[in-house]
């Protein structure tokens, strides 16, 4: 990789680093206690049809990925699109003592991690669980859940879908949504903003407490 970095580089990660740094300050925010919708329907990446069936397919070696100035960054490796809606993963870093998602439930989705580098805590229900590299863990729908990095160095993963595609929420809120919101200057208190997080929330499954991350923040001496 050359190591000249040009304007429109820098200005491609200004932007990257903004969207980051919005994610992680509306962690909290962003998983509410909503009903249940329709799940999202599987879309090929290139063609955005419908997939009837699977075909084999090559995924090339990336460079690891890293936390970034957010605190936490992820990246699809496999659409749900890709399998005919049977899996999907993300590969995901989060950066040293940085607190994750607010505790919360899917009522479809099936979560399977796979700890590549460090090592992720994960809280289910009221236990708490240390994932080394090499290590898994499994948490099926229905029961309440977080993860966060206790250590003092980052930690590196990939997490697997089961049964919804839950790739496409992570994309349409990392990639559209809060990039929308950083290009009008809205916060996620707009009405509009508040709808959307709703209707994708309720589209999803998702049920949050966002009430309960501050106490592990304080527990754990964690960023938020």
């Amino acid at each position: 990789m050359t190591k000249h970095i040009t304007l429109k580089q820098s200005t491609t990660q200004n932007r990257r680093t903004a969207i980051q740094q919005l994610l992680t300050g509306m962690a909290g925010l962003s998983l509410l206690g909503l009903p249940s919708g329709a799940v999202a329907g599987a879309y090929s990446a290139d063609t955005k049809t419908v997939l009837s069936g699977t075909e084999p397919f090559y995924i090339p070696p990336a460079a690891p990925l890293q936390p970034g100035p957010g605190g936490l960054d992820i990246r699809t490796l496999i659409h749900s699109a890709q399998t005919n809606m049977q899996f999907s993963c993300v590969e995901f870093a989060v950066a040293a003592r940085k607190m994750g998602p607010a505790p919360h439930y899917h009522k479809e989705l099936d979560e399977l991690m796979y700890v590549l580098e460090g090592t992720a805590t994960v809280m289910v229900e009221d236990r708490f669980y240390e994932i080394p590299a090499g290590g898994w863990h499994f948490r099926p729908h229905g029961k309440v859940h977080t993860f966060f990095n206790k250590t003092d160095q980052p930690f590196r993963g990939i997490d697997m879908y089961f049964n919804q595609n839950f790739e496409d929420y992570l994309e349409e809120l990392i990639h559209q949504l809060i990039p929308e919101m950083l290009e009008k200057k809205l916060t996620p208190e707009d009405p509009g903003i508040a709808k959307r997080m709703h209707d994708l929330h309720e589209r999803f499954g998702i049920v949050g407490y966002p009430e309960k991350r501050q106490g592990i923040i304080e527990q754990f001496n964690l960023i938020a």
